[in-house]
């Protein structure tokens, strides 16, 4: 064996010990060999045979083809021996959303409030034949409060982490038209998964249309006591625009009646 291939091997083996957090003297308790062979090993130092090699992978959970692979696929192997298993099920959900042969996918509908996202989602879930899901419904159930006094109370990280909660087993269940938070673009965790689980929709609207839509629906707290709301509202559509502009697909509501959006998406999405 090589010096450059018992190098590549040792880092190997050091790279996914570091992953499953063991130490030297547990990896060599595991594999029944010395600390010293497992630190030889890992310096490309040890004349590792197949019998040792084994005994390391198997305590490390690790194939032998995945420590020998070689060339692009031994990139790619070297790449995954030092995720933890939380990535890996992260990298395995993506890999699946695309290789995967393609079936129905979740239709996740992106924007700041007053989007569209309910008055679009509700009519396009039904002309699909499937059900409508607001996240944010899911995320009050979860924490059995409204979304007011989960920020009220709890703060905006146990927000995120229920969200994200919610979002994993909206993912999990049969394809649906999913309203998303307006935030959502602002977790990278949430975003990378809803992204990789799901088609996802950018309604884009002015922002006097955002404005005026939440006060159709009643809502004043926008304007009360608040001089420079619209100021801020355009700042934080300026802000996220670049996130939102990542979606597989952009809808202009300003541009388009409710009725044209709709067909346009049905038929774009069936």
């Amino acid at each position: 064996m090589s010096i450059e291939t018992r190098n590549r091997l040792g880092a190997r083996l050091r790279s996914r010990r570091l992953a499953r957090g063991l130490t030297v003297k547990a990896l060599a308790e595991a594999s029944g060999l010395s600390a010293r062979y497992v630190i030889s090993a890992e310096h490309g130092r040890a004349n590792l045979s197949v019998d040792k090699m084994e005994q390391l992978c198997r305590a490390l959970d690790l194939s032998m083809a995945w420590l020998l692979s070689d060339a692009e696929r031994g990139e790619i192997d070297a790449l995954l021996a030092g995720r933890s298993r939380s990535e890996l099920a992260e990298i395995a959900t993506w890999l699946r959303a695309r290789y995967a042969p393609r079936g129905p996918r979740h239709i996740a509908l992106l924007g700041v409030r007053g989007a569209g996202k309910s008055a679009v989602g509700r009519p396009l879930a039904e002309t699909l034949g499937r059900p409508f899901v607001e996240l944010d419904e899911r995320v009050e159930r979860l924490a059995d409060l409204g979304l007011g006094e989960i920020f009220a109370v709890h703060g905006e990280a146990y927000y995120r982490r229920l969200e994200l909660e919610a979002l994993a087993a909206v993912l999990g269940e049969p394809p649906a038209v999913l309203a998303t938070g307006g935030g959502i673009v602002t977790h990278p965790e949430a975003y990378a998964r809803l992204r990789a689980g799901a088609t996802t929709v950018w309604l884009r609207a002015e922002p006097e249309d955002h404005w005026d839509r939440v006060i159709q629906q009643g809502d004043q707290r926008p304007m009360r006591d608040h001089p420079h709301a619209m100021a801020e509202l355009r700042a934080l559509l300026a802000a996220r625009r670049p996130l939102y502009a990542q979606a597989d697909h952009t809808v202009d509501t300003s541009a388009h009646p409710l009725e044209h959006i709709i067909l346009h998406l049905a038929q774009k999405l069936a």
